[in-house]
């Protein structure tokens, strides 16, 4: 057996991995020699974008929806560098991905030959963008090394990992693992005293607020049981939308930036505060500064370096979020309380009034029929309009539903790819693509890509003709417009040069029809006129 084949035999019959997402390259043939589909057929599928930082974008969807690590085979050097991006966006919002690379032969590294696609270092280079880089230097280490990438996948707090296997170690000779098992990991319970403490603020508290982040999303139950029992109004950040199921009479949404809700969050007593960082994206994106805590804050996180930024916590728990909540709803399970929270959260919905906030006016209509036509939709979102709406507007019936590129890193051209990655690990869920005529052109042509796999994603994509968030922010800045009025293809004609089913629409009416009358197997890209669009929703 050789490195390569042991690595595939590895990642598909001890870790699960079925799907992987990469481009072959020279310098990484001998993998596909494992992935073979022939008698030897490895059972993984290989899927193929037309760019690097595609299969980033790929399994970092794949990654979100299934909540299990997305896998990447990249070549060394430009491939590596076309993924950082993608690799970025996953290191922010704490995705679990799996880069493996080719790298240069042992006794050339660090040497600066001017070898093919050679880097200075490329260890250090993916070292910023990854929970660890991990050179492979022996064969019969590939084993350990693959347990600790999956380790901080299941034990820690989540992200890339990065490993390099030398070109020259792919074919060499390795033997089998006589007794190798994967390690059953058991995450890290909460301190049973400062469990017990945190309990004791919450049961005295007059208005509690809960706020969950994204570490919470593989416990929904506990979640839902907790904020019940405690009858808190419960922020939940973008990353956890769903969490609490849809239209939840205690769920504020993902809306901590708006002035109702920060009200409440400065009324609040006590804060409990679970897998979520805190950070600008989810709390401060108006960028004021103002999201304030005056109340005792009870902070939960797996990582314990995170529960000392942001915001200074009164009690912090170093724990699983999952464990968490589920030792917090049996604590309070046989004592419900009973604090006016509802009427409190509806209270605080009202003074939102996002239905009638004009700035919200065109896109109520859109995700109302969205919600009509696809309600069990996946939508995943690139940093466009829609997407900035969405995160205000729209409630989904379950988590892992809802994720986007607005949070932490922000990058554009992530909605196509990472939807696409989303609908090979959520076949049987249709996925919708909210984009932007600006963002597209990104990564565009991972179209070819969706086309060549049957993929069926709803492209819906927002033509306000350039870059309108910058625009606006030119334009309360008085910095003169430059470089943000941009010229846009044909859509339809090159969506139509993929094989990709495309339709042009410009009221909700017609994006019904489109939506109902799309192909069953394969994408579509409907192309909403924004102008028309907001003329026709104003009539």
């Amino acid at each position: 057996m050789t490195c390569a084949e042991l690595l595939i035999r590895l990642l598909r019959d001890t870790y699960g991995v079925d799907t992987v997402f990469g481009i072959p390259g020279v310098h990484t043939v001998e993998l596909y020699r494992g992935l073979d589909g022939g008698e030897k057929a490895s059972g993984i599928r290989h899927v193929t974008p037309r760019h690097e930082q595609g299969a980033g974008f790929m399994a970092d969807g794949y990654a979100r929806a299934t909540g299990r690590p997305g896998v990447c085979f990249i070549i060394t050097g430009p491939g590596m560098t076309n993924i950082a991006t993608a690799m970025g966006q996953a290191l922010a919002d704490s995705v679990p991905m799996l880069v493996i690379s080719s790298v240069n032969r042992r006794d050339t590294l660090g040497r600066g030959q001017g070898r093919l696609h050679e880097l200075p270092s490329q260890q250090q280079l993916m070292a910023g963008l990854s929970r660890f880089s991990h050179t492979l230097l022996e064969p019969q280490a590939l084993p350990e090394v693959l347990a600790r990438a999956f380790a901080v996948f299941e034990g820690g707090r989540p992200g890339p990992v990065h490993i390099q296997i030398p070109i020259d170690l792919f074919d060499a000779p390795v033997e089998e693992p006589a007794s190798w098992r994967r390690t059953a990991l058991a995450g890290a319970a909460p301190d049973p005293d400062a469990l017990e403490r945190a309990a004791d603020w919450l049961d005295q508290a007059g208005r509690p607020l809960v706020l969950l982040g994204g570490g919470c999303v593989k416990a929904p139950e506990a979640a839902r049981a907790l904020v019940e029992a405690l009858d808190a109004p419960t922020v939940t950040t973008i990353n956890a939308k769903g969490l609490l199921g849809r239209d939840h009479p205690l769920d504020m949404g993902a809306n901590a930036s708006l002035p109702a809700v920060r009200e409440l969050a400065r009324e609040a007593d006590v804060v409990l505060a679970i897998g979520t960082e805190l950070g600008e994206t989810d709390y401060d994106v108006v960028f004021d500064d103002g999201f304030s805590l005056t109340g005792r804050l009870i902070r939960v996180d797996i990582d314990p370096e995170q529960l000392a930024r942001n915001h200074s916590a009164d009690l912090a728990l170093v724990a699983d979020a999952g464990l968490t909540l589920k030792a917090l709803a049996r604590r309070f399970a046989k004592t419900p309380l009973q604090r006016g929270g509802v009427e409190r959260a509806r209270a605080t919905r009202e003074a939102l009034g996002l239905a009638q906030d004009p700035a919200f006016a065109p896109y109520v209509p859109l995700f109302d029929t969205l919600r009509d036509t696809l309600p069990e939709a996946i939508l995943v979102g690139d940093s466009c309009a829609t997407t900035y709406a969405a995160n205000h507007l729209v409630a989904q019936p379950a988590p892992r539903r809802f994720f986007n590129a607005s949070t932490g890193y922000g990058t554009l051209g992530y909605g196509l790819p990472a939807a696409m990655g989303a609908s090979l690990g959520q076949p049987e869920l249709p996925v919708v693509a909210l984009v932007g005529d600006g963002g597209i052109m990104f990564t565009l042509t991972e179209l070819a890509c969706a086309v060549e796999e049957g993929l069926p994603v709803v492209v819906l994509l927002w033509h306000n003709h350039g870059y309108e968030e910058i625009r606006r922010f030119m334009d309360g800045a008085n910095v003169p417009r430059l470089g943000v009025d941009i010229q846009a293809p044909d859509f339809q004609m090159l969506a139509a040069g993929f094989g990709c089913v495309a339709r042009r629409v410009g009221d909700p009416q017609a994006l019904a029809a489109a939506i109902r009358g799309r192909p069953r197997q394969g994408p579509v890209l409907i192309e909403i006129d924004a102008a028309a669009w907001n003329a026709a929703v104003q009539e």
